[in-house]
């Protein structure tokens, strides 16, 4: 099974005026987290292994829409937020419903949404609403609630390059670690859950 992550096509657009240094930073580390990942398999090593430059850093501010007319148990599914991510700790899985890795992930997903110890959130990663909806109803809601991050701004913000991807964030709204690539029996068992476990032991 591959873990390099996937990624849709991109596209580029023009503006107008001078360089805004706060518009392009989070491109700059983009730009700087791909060559990582390049450099990482140019090498034969394990791209789920690159650092993330957010570790140990509070999460970027978002606001992400809910999948409009998709449900879990008979509610709307909320959407997601930087807010959302205080006081338990939660994991934040990227995917997408274009994304074949992602499909390979989910049964794992379904899995792990079982213990109530975290909440488990996903963000729809360049993704149109009705195909995340689609995905959902087809292979089983996994999560606790979906943001639309239909223009994969937010993605750039989290230093994504690709899906699956998977965070854990802490209590107090910190990423503590990033894991690139689907998650499988293997590194669920020998890196992931004991990170996991961790924070989960922590107090406060």
């Amino acid at each position: 099974m591959s873990t390099e992550p996937a990624t849709p096509e991109a596209t580029e657009g023009k503006k107008k005026g001078g360089i805004n240094l706060l518009i392009i930073l989070p491109l700059v580390i983009f730009l700087g987290l791909a060559t990582l990942f390049l450099l990482q398999m140019a090498k034969g090593g394990d791209p789920s292994q690159i650092p993330s430059v957010l570790i140990n850093k509070p999460a970027p501010d978002f606001d992400l829409p809910a999948l409009e007319g998709f449900e879990a148990n008979g509610a709307p599914m909320p959407g997601f937020k930087t807010s959302d991510l205080m006081g338990q700790v939660t994991l934040v899985n990227i995917w997408g419903s274009w994304c074949p890795a992602c499909r390979d992930e989910h049964p794992m997903l379904l899995e792990m949404n079982k213990d109530n110890r975290y909440r488990l959130v996903g963000i729809a990663y360049k993704d149109e609403p009705q195909n995340a909806a689609r995905f959902l109803n087809n292979h089983g809601n996994a999560f606790d609630a979906v943001g639309l991050d239909l223009s994969g701004r937010t993605g750039i913000d989290w230093g994504v390059y690709g899906a699956p991807e998977t965070f854990i964030v802490d209590r107090k709204g910190v990423i503590r670690y990033k894991h690139i690539g689907p998650l499988t029996p293997t590194n669920l068992r020998d890196s992931f859950m004991p990170i996991l476990e961790k924070i989960l032991a922590e107090k406060g």
